[in-house]
């Protein structure tokens, strides 16, 4: 169970929150997510998830491999911000944290009550239509908040009619 949702309360405002990662739909999500966050006077929430699997090894090494991947994930943001900023015209809040995603994703709704709706796309390889969708479709992951996805075909014309 969530904890009750503030993003109606005044003082507060409905946040939408993309899931960064290095898939090509991600930016589906993100433009859709700034889109509807724009055009409801709302926030935009960029998470990035650096898995802590990756970080096994002796202790000198293991944070290396920490620092290089928290400095990935803060260019990575950085350029879609960016973009965000040019865009949409609107200035999005930066979160990264290290963990599994599913548990990262529920964390991160948690501790911000304000967001309200989670962006993600499906990609179109026939691998599937990535992880975390997928997750949500067999209910190994539902999140406590409504999900839109995100056909990754649709343009960015598209998506702004939409929104």
């Amino acid at each position: 169970m969530v904890s009750t949702r503030l993003s109606r309360l005044e003082g507060h405002r409905r946040k939408f929150m993309a899931v960064i990662d290095d898939t090509p739909e991600c930016e589906r999500a993100v433009h859709y997510a700034g889109m509807r966050a724009k055009n409801s006077n709302g926030g935009l929430v960029l998470l990035y998830v650096i898995a802590d699997g990756d970080f096994q090894q002796w202790l000198g090494v293991e944070e290396i491999m920490r620092a290089e991947a928290r400095q990935e994930a803060e260019s990575t943001l950085a350029k879609i911000a960016q973009t965000v900023r040019e865009r949409i015209g609107i200035e999005p809040e930066i979160v990264i944290r290290e963990g599994i995603a599913t548990e990262q994703i529920h964390a991160a709704i948690e501790e911000d009550r304000d967001i309200a709706i989670l962006v993600l796309a499906a990609g179109s390889a026939k691998e599937g239509p990535g992880p975390l969708v997928s997750s949500i479709a067999g209910k190994a992951a539902a999140f406590p908040i409504p999900v839109t996805v995100i056909p990754d075909l649709l343009t960015d014309e598209e998506i702004d009619a939409l929104t």
